[in-house]
């Protein structure tokens, strides 16, 4: 039985390996669905809203993406909250640029639940799962 659905939205394949595999290791009932680029997640964001199915519990988000970054992405997802249940959704921001500005950006911003450095550990993994545990 799936726990949870999780999508990462990293156009670094390295990273986004690395992050599968952290979880699939830990957290092997979760479905794990990457995207490379915003407009890809965006899109099925889009479909899904309309059956509320296939949208995800957890979201991990890189800040620098080709096009639309991160932030473009959380202000995509602010507009479609009418049309989908992002209450449920957890969001995590997971970048290799570790700034101040972007770290008091993400904690003020109300839909991000926390910031994670590049490579993520282990240790923030099972932060994410306590965290974004369905209730």
């Amino acid at each position: 039985m799936e726990e949870n659905t999780v999508w990462i939205i990293d156009d670094d394949m390295v990273s986004q390996f690395a992050m599968v595999y952290k979880i699939e290791q830990s957290y092997p009932n979760n479905r794990v669905i990457g995207f490379y680029t915003v407009e890809e997640a965006l899109t099925m964001i889009k479909e899904s809203s309309e059956t509320q199915c296939r949208l995800p519990n957890i979201i991990l988000l890189d800040l620098v993406l080709p096009e639309m970054n991160g932030w473009h992405f959380l202000s995509e997802l602010e507009k479609l909250r009418g049309h989908i249940n992002s209450v449920n959704i957890y969001i995590y921001i997971v970048s290799a640029f570790s700034n101040k500005t972007d770290r008091k950006l993400a904690k003020e911003h109300p839909m991000v639940k926390d910031y994670f450095d590049k490579p993520i550990s282990k240790g923030s993994v099972d932060k994410i799962f306590k965290k974004g545990k369905k209730e």
